[in-house]
Parts: structure tokens; C-alpha cells; sequence
């Protein structure tokens, strides 16, 4: 007896085709994990890069800090030279993010370390837990940033060319456009994503830094509260849409507000000591920060060696 398959001629002889195999790098580029991947990335790069201010002061000390910050911060220079020549957008996207955080720790940050201790600012202890620190010097520093940071965000949202939902939302909603976007622009993904790296740090810890303040709210007072459940609740719609992201370089540039804003209520959390701020104290959390490092650098060679935008293979 022969089977009814084998009594179907030649032509309608149909096999059905073995699934491909998924690789591991074809499933990190699927939605939530190319997403949750980016956000991991830059979460933890937030707390490792006040590791790395504190493991520079221990190592270097005070005689050559302020030398192995600027080397630091030419690293992130030239990394963003690099980034902004490259075609790839992948390409130019990752130098963006790792230029910016190298320059935001070793020009920007350790140039307020340097005029905090020029300026003899002294820290600002904190209330609520004896002998400890609440604001370090270069922060209380950093303050006085805020003109210029509001005088860079106008240019910035006025922008047309911009593609920053926030700022064309603004520009839509408020009245606020300045001209359609030119045709044909090209944008430099290495620019783009360095800037951004650098102005949403500096804004967010300038946000941080006033609320603390005992002068205008401070990190017990009931707005202070508010402020960090309205911030964790858009810290998670920002991932819900983040974990929706099919393509890798508009996921790496979306997860670095996002995962910044969710950093900044892990760091109101901290700041009523809920739990021990593990990122400044490598001498008693040295295995579980080489651990997080160590994952980091895999998760991050894993991110760039992901496929730039499956789904569009997956439609073709």
C-alpha cells in the first residue's frame, strides 16, 4: 500500500521546509530582549561610572587624577572621531554611547571635582545618617551649571531637524516649530548619541541636585515623594515602549534617557537609604561590581554583534 503522498504526482509533491534555526544573536534582536538589552547596558553603565570616579581617586589619588581624567575623557574624543566617521549606524551609535560616558566622567565630571577642591567647597553631610555624605563638593559645583544647560536645551528643542519624541512633541503641541526638516539631512548617529549620552546625564543630575536642596524642596519633603512616583512611572512606560523595539541602534538610543530617568528614582531610593550604594564602595562590593563589569562587557559585545533591525529581514 502506498502512502497517499506518493500518489500525488511529481509537480504537487510538496515537503514542508524545517524551521530555521534560531541563533543566539538572531533571538537577542527580537523584542523585549534587543530593548531590555539596551537598557541593561546603560543602567549599569550609570552606576560603574561612579565606580570608576572612585577606583580613579584611589588609584591615581590627588596628585594625578585630574591627569587620568583627561586622558579619559581624550579616550571618549577620540572614540567620537572614530563614531563620526563610520557609515554604519550601528557602529556610529555604540561609539556615540561610550564616547559621551567617557567624556561626561573624565572632562565633565572631574572638572567640577577640580573646582570643588580649588573653590574649598566643603561636602554637604547628610541629616539622616551621621557621618556620612549626602552631596559631594563637585555636585554642589555642578549647580551652578543650570544657565548653561537651559541656554544649550533652547537650541536643542527649537531644533528641526530634530527627532527627539520629547522635543518634537514640544515643537508640535506648543507652537514651537522653526521649519520642516531640511531633505536628504543626514544625521551622524555618533554625534547624535554622544550628545544626547552627555546633556540627559548632565540634566537629570542637575534635576536631582535642585530637589535635594533643603532651600527649594529636599529628599524628604512630600513633592520629593511625588516627584518619585511620576518619574518611576515614566521610567516604566518608557520601557514598556522600549521593550517593543525591533531595531538595535533606535533601541540603544531610546534606552539612554530611559534607563537614566529610571536611574535617577534608583538614586532617590538611595538617597533614603534604602539600601547601600554599592557603586562607591568597590572595596566592599569589589566581586559583585566585577561581576556586573564583567556582564556588562559580554552583554555589550553581544548588543553590537546583534543584527541591526530583524524584523525587516523576518518581512522580506
Amino acid at each position: 500500500m502506498f502512502d497517499f503522498m506518493e500518489r500525488l504526482p511529481m509537480a504537487t509533491r510538496t515537503v514542508p521546509a524545517a524551521p530555521p534555526k534560531k541563533s543566539v544573536l538572531q533571538a537577542l534582536a527580537r523584542p523585549p530582549l534587543v530593548g531590555l538589552f539596551a537598557f541593561l547596558i546603560v543602567f549599569v553603565v550609570q552606576g560603574l561610572g561612579h565606580t570608576l570616579m572612585v577606583g580613579m581617586e584611589s588609584i591615581f589619588g590627588e596628585a594625578y587624577v585630574l591627569q587620568s581624567a583627561f586622558v579619559l575623557g581624550l579616550a571618549g574624543a577620540v572614540l567620537l572621531f572614530i563614531g563620526m566617521r563610520h557609515d554604519s549606524e550601528v557602529a556610529g551609535t555604540w561609539y556615540g554611547f561610550w564616547a559621551g560616558t567617557l567624556i561626561w566622567s573624565g572632562w565633565v565630571e572631574f572638572s567640577f571635582v577640580w573646582s570643588g577642591n580649588a573653590l574649598g567647597v566643603p561636602d554637604l553631610m547628610d541629616t539622616h545618617a551621621a557621618g556620612e555624605i549626602a552631596t559631594k563638593a563637585e555636585y554642589l559645583v555642578m549647580m551652578s551649571s543650570i544657565g548653561v544647560c537651559l541656554g544649550v536645551l533652547v537650541p536643542l528643542t527649537l531644533n528641526r531637524e530634530t527627532k527627539c519624541n520629547l522635543f518634537v512633541w514640544f515643537q508640535r503641541n506648543l507652537g514651537m516649530r522653526t521649519g520642516k526638516p531640511s531633505r536628504g539631512y543626514e544625521r551622524n548617529f555618533a554625534y547624535i548619541t554622544c550628545l544626547e549620552t552627555i546633556f540627559v546625564t548632565w540634566f537629570c543630575y542637575l534635576a536631582l541636585l535642585f530637589i535635594y536642596d533643603e532651600k527649594i524642596l529636599g529628599d524628604r519633603h512630600p513633592v520629593t515623594y511625588a516627584i518619585f512616583f511620576f518619574n518611576t512611572i515614566w521610567a516604566f512606560y518608557l520601557l514598556s515602549r522600549l521593550l517593543k523595539m525591533w531595531k538595535v541602534t533606535t533601541a540603544v538610543r531610546y534606552s539612554i534617557p530611559t534607563a537614566i530617568i529610571a536611574f535617577s528614582s534608583y538614586e532617590i531610593a538611595g538617597r533614603w537609604n534604602l539600601w547601600a550604594d554599592i557603586w562607591v564602595h568597590p572595596e566592599r562590593f569589589g566581586v559583585v561590581l566585577s561581576l556586573l563589569a564583567g556582564a556588562l562587557a559580554i552583554a555589550a559585545f553581544l548588543a553590537v554583534r546583534t543584527p541591526t533591525h530583524a524584523k525587516r529581514h523576518l518581512n522580506a
